[in-house]
Protein backbone atom coordinates (compact mmCIF):
# COMPACT_ATOMS: atom_id res chain seq x y z
CA UNK A 1 0.00 0.00 0.00
CA UNK A 2 1.43 3.10 -1.18
CA UNK A 3 -0.70 5.46 1.15
CA UNK A 4 -2.60 5.49 4.53
CA UNK A 5 -6.03 5.91 3.62
CA UNK A 6 -6.63 7.56 7.28
CA UNK A 7 -5.65 11.43 7.26
CA UNK A 8 -4.24 13.12 10.14
CA UNK A 9 -3.01 16.75 10.94
CA UNK A 10 0.44 17.89 9.52
CA UNK A 11 0.43 19.97 12.53
CA UNK A 12 0.20 17.37 15.00
CA UNK A 13 2.99 16.41 16.07
CA UNK A 14 1.99 13.23 18.57
CA UNK A 15 -0.34 12.09 15.24
CA UNK A 16 2.41 12.41 12.68
CA UNK A 17 5.00 10.48 15.40
CA UNK A 18 2.69 7.81 16.03
CA UNK A 19 2.01 7.07 12.81
CA UNK A 20 5.42 6.91 11.61
CA UNK A 21 6.40 4.68 14.25
CA UNK A 22 3.08 2.38 13.66
CA UNK A 23 4.89 2.14 10.22
CA UNK A 24 8.11 0.69 11.12
CA UNK A 25 7.09 -2.86 12.45
CA UNK A 26 4.86 -3.16 9.32
CA UNK A 27 7.43 -2.44 7.45
CA UNK A 28 10.04 -4.38 8.74
CA UNK A 29 7.77 -7.15 9.52
CA UNK A 30 7.02 -7.18 5.91
CA UNK A 31 10.25 -8.09 5.15
CA UNK A 32 10.36 -11.45 7.18
CA UNK A 33 11.72 -9.75 10.12
CA UNK A 34 10.91 -11.65 13.49
CA UNK A 35 9.75 -8.94 15.87
CA UNK A 36 9.99 -9.32 19.67
CA UNK A 37 7.15 -8.30 22.26
CA UNK A 38 9.13 -8.42 25.35
CA UNK A 39 9.12 -5.08 26.33
CA UNK A 40 5.53 -4.73 25.57
CA UNK A 41 4.64 -7.80 27.29
CA UNK A 42 6.78 -6.47 30.10
CA UNK A 43 4.73 -3.58 30.57
CA UNK A 44 1.41 -5.43 30.49
CA UNK A 45 2.00 -7.66 33.00
CA UNK A 46 3.21 -5.03 35.54
CA UNK A 47 0.52 -2.91 34.24
CA UNK A 48 -2.75 -5.80 34.81
CA UNK A 49 -0.51 -6.39 38.29
CA UNK A 50 -0.86 -2.90 39.28
CA UNK A 51 -5.16 -2.67 38.06
CA UNK A 52 -5.17 -6.55 39.78
CA UNK A 53 -3.80 -5.70 43.44
CA UNK A 54 -6.16 -2.01 42.87
CA UNK A 55 -9.22 -4.49 42.22
CA UNK A 56 -8.38 -6.93 44.78
CA UNK A 57 -8.16 -4.52 47.44
CA UNK A 58 -11.16 -2.38 46.91
CA UNK A 59 -13.47 -5.74 47.09
CA UNK A 60 -12.20 -6.96 50.01
CA UNK A 61 -12.62 -3.36 51.74
CA UNK A 62 -16.17 -3.38 50.52
CA UNK A 63 -16.77 -7.30 51.13
CA UNK A 64 -14.75 -7.65 54.99
CA UNK A 65 -14.75 -3.79 55.79
CA UNK A 66 -11.48 -0.94 56.38
CA UNK A 67 -11.10 -2.02 60.13
CA UNK A 68 -10.46 -5.89 59.33
CA UNK A 69 -8.96 -5.40 56.24
CA UNK A 70 -6.71 -2.41 57.05
CA UNK A 71 -3.08 -4.29 57.36
CA UNK A 72 -3.78 -5.94 54.13
CA UNK A 73 -4.53 -3.05 52.33
CA UNK A 74 -1.42 -1.13 53.77
CA UNK A 75 0.52 -4.32 52.52
CA UNK A 76 -1.34 -3.81 49.27
CA UNK A 77 -0.57 -0.40 48.83
CA UNK A 78 3.07 -0.38 49.39
CA UNK A 79 2.73 -3.41 47.16
CA UNK A 80 1.16 -1.52 44.04
CA UNK A 81 3.48 1.49 44.79
CA UNK A 82 6.20 -0.60 43.92
CA UNK A 83 4.86 -1.86 40.82
CA UNK A 84 4.00 1.51 39.56
CA UNK A 85 7.40 2.92 40.29
CA UNK A 86 8.71 -0.27 38.56
CA UNK A 87 6.74 0.37 35.38
CA UNK A 88 7.68 4.28 35.65
CA UNK A 89 11.24 2.54 35.38
CA UNK A 90 11.09 0.40 32.90
CA UNK A 91 9.14 2.88 30.61
CA UNK A 92 11.98 5.63 31.12
CA UNK A 93 15.06 3.58 31.62
CA UNK A 94 14.32 0.40 30.07
CA UNK A 95 12.07 1.69 26.55
CA UNK A 96 13.53 4.87 26.05
CA UNK A 97 11.39 5.25 22.97
CA UNK A 98 11.63 2.08 21.72
CA UNK A 99 9.18 0.95 19.34
CA UNK A 100 10.74 -1.85 17.36
CA UNK A 101 12.87 -4.40 18.30
CA UNK A 102 12.98 -7.39 16.34
CA UNK A 103 15.70 -9.90 14.36
CA UNK A 104 16.80 -10.36 10.90
CA UNK A 105 16.43 -13.07 8.79
CA UNK A 106 20.22 -13.41 8.87
CA UNK A 107 20.13 -13.18 11.93
CA UNK A 108 21.16 -9.86 13.65
CA UNK A 109 18.98 -8.15 16.00
CA UNK A 110 17.59 -4.47 15.42
CA UNK A 111 16.06 -2.11 17.78
CA UNK A 112 14.80 1.31 17.25
CA UNK A 113 14.09 4.15 19.28
CA UNK A 114 12.09 7.25 18.10
CA UNK A 115 11.65 10.53 19.52
CA UNK A 116 10.75 14.35 18.44
CA UNK A 117 11.24 18.18 20.06
CA UNK A 118 8.71 20.31 21.01
CA UNK A 119 7.31 22.21 17.92
CA UNK A 120 9.76 21.04 15.62
CA UNK A 121 8.76 18.74 12.48
CA UNK A 122 11.62 16.62 13.02
CA UNK A 123 11.92 12.74 13.11
CA UNK A 124 14.51 11.33 14.94
CA UNK A 125 15.44 7.87 15.12
CA UNK A 126 18.39 5.88 16.87
CA UNK A 127 18.55 2.41 15.05
CA UNK A 128 20.88 -0.03 17.01
CA UNK A 129 22.25 -3.06 14.56
CA UNK A 130 24.20 -5.95 17.18
CA UNK A 131 25.93 -8.69 15.22
CA UNK A 132 25.77 -12.13 15.64
CA UNK A 133 28.93 -11.76 17.77
CA UNK A 134 27.70 -9.23 19.44
CA UNK A 135 28.92 -5.80 18.02
CA UNK A 136 26.74 -2.81 18.07
CA UNK A 137 26.28 -0.06 15.37
CA UNK A 138 24.44 2.96 15.96
CA UNK A 139 22.87 5.00 13.28
CA UNK A 140 20.94 7.93 14.22
CA UNK A 141 18.39 9.63 11.45
CA UNK A 142 16.63 13.44 11.62
CA UNK A 143 14.28 13.87 8.71
CA UNK A 144 11.22 15.73 8.56
CA UNK A 145 7.49 14.66 8.58
CA UNK A 146 7.22 16.61 5.57
CA UNK A 147 9.37 13.63 3.43
CA UNK A 148 6.55 11.08 4.09
CA UNK A 149 3.45 13.24 4.82
CA UNK A 150 1.78 14.89 2.11
CA UNK A 151 -0.06 18.52 1.98
CA UNK A 152 -3.55 16.84 2.92
CA UNK A 153 -2.21 14.50 6.10
CA UNK A 154 -1.85 11.53 4.36
CA UNK A 155 0.90 8.74 5.03
CA UNK A 156 2.91 7.50 1.94
CA UNK A 157 4.72 4.63 2.43
CA UNK A 158 7.48 4.42 -0.17
CA UNK A 159 9.58 7.33 0.37
CA UNK A 160 9.09 6.37 4.50
CA UNK A 161 10.22 2.60 3.68
CA UNK A 162 13.62 4.60 1.32
CA UNK A 163 14.58 6.79 4.19
CA UNK A 164 14.56 3.40 6.19
CA UNK A 165 15.96 0.82 3.71
CA UNK A 166 19.09 4.23 2.40
CA UNK A 167 20.09 4.86 5.93
CA UNK A 168 20.32 1.40 7.70
CA UNK A 169 22.21 -1.36 6.09
CA UNK A 170 20.62 -4.15 7.30
CA UNK A 171 17.33 -2.87 6.84
CA UNK A 172 18.41 -2.23 2.70
CA UNK A 173 19.82 -5.76 2.21
CA UNK A 174 16.09 -6.86 2.90
CA UNK A 175 14.53 -4.32 0.79
CA UNK A 176 17.10 -2.93 -1.92
CA UNK A 177 15.09 -1.47 -4.14
CA UNK A 178 13.99 0.83 -1.75
CA UNK A 179 17.79 1.87 -1.78
CA UNK A 180 18.62 5.60 -2.74
CA UNK A 181 21.92 6.19 -3.09
CA UNK A 182 23.46 9.34 -2.77
CA UNK A 183 27.30 10.57 -2.34
CA UNK A 184 26.04 12.04 1.03
CA UNK A 185 24.98 8.87 2.41
CA UNK A 186 27.89 7.11 0.81
CA UNK A 187 30.25 9.41 3.01
CA UNK A 188 28.21 8.90 6.16
CA UNK A 189 27.35 5.21 5.62
CA UNK A 190 29.34 3.21 3.22
CA UNK A 191 28.29 0.13 4.57
CA UNK A 192 24.65 0.80 2.37
CA UNK A 193 26.55 0.47 -0.95
CA UNK A 194 28.06 -3.21 0.16
CA UNK A 195 24.36 -3.87 0.94
CA UNK A 196 23.16 -2.92 -1.98
CA UNK A 197 25.55 -4.68 -4.38
CA UNK A 198 25.01 -7.99 -2.06
CA UNK A 199 21.32 -7.36 -2.66
CA UNK A 200 21.89 -6.87 -6.46
CA UNK A 201 24.53 -9.84 -6.79
CA UNK A 202 22.27 -12.30 -4.96
CA UNK A 203 19.53 -11.27 -7.65
CA UNK A 204 21.53 -11.60 -10.57
CA UNK A 205 22.45 -14.99 -9.32
CA UNK A 206 19.06 -16.40 -8.82
CA UNK A 207 18.24 -14.71 -12.60
CA UNK A 208 20.71 -16.24 -14.13
CA UNK A 209 19.83 -19.59 -12.28
CA UNK A 210 16.32 -19.74 -13.42
CA UNK A 211 17.34 -18.92 -16.95
CA UNK A 212 19.49 -21.99 -17.00
CA UNK A 213 16.93 -23.63 -16.13
CA UNK A 214 14.63 -22.26 -18.63
CA UNK A 215 17.24 -23.23 -21.37
CA UNK A 216 17.78 -26.37 -20.53
CA UNK A 217 13.91 -27.19 -20.05
CA UNK A 218 13.62 -25.91 -23.49
CA UNK A 219 16.43 -27.66 -24.84
CA UNK A 220 15.22 -30.81 -24.08
CA UNK A 221 11.32 -30.47 -25.16
CA UNK A 222 13.41 -29.46 -29.02
CA UNK A 223 15.37 -32.49 -28.62
CA UNK A 224 11.90 -34.72 -27.37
Amino acid sequence: MANSAEKISVYNLADLKNTSDDAIPNYLNSLKFKQSHFLTDVRLVLGYSAFALATACFFWDYKLGFQNTKHFTAVAVAVYTLINTALTLWITVKEKGIVYEGTAPSGETISISTSTKKNVPIYNLTVTVTTKDSKKQAIKIAKPFSAWFDQIGQFVAVPFQEMLASSVPLIGKGDPKRVTVSQELLDANPDVLDAILAANAATAVGSSTAAEVANKQGGKRRKA
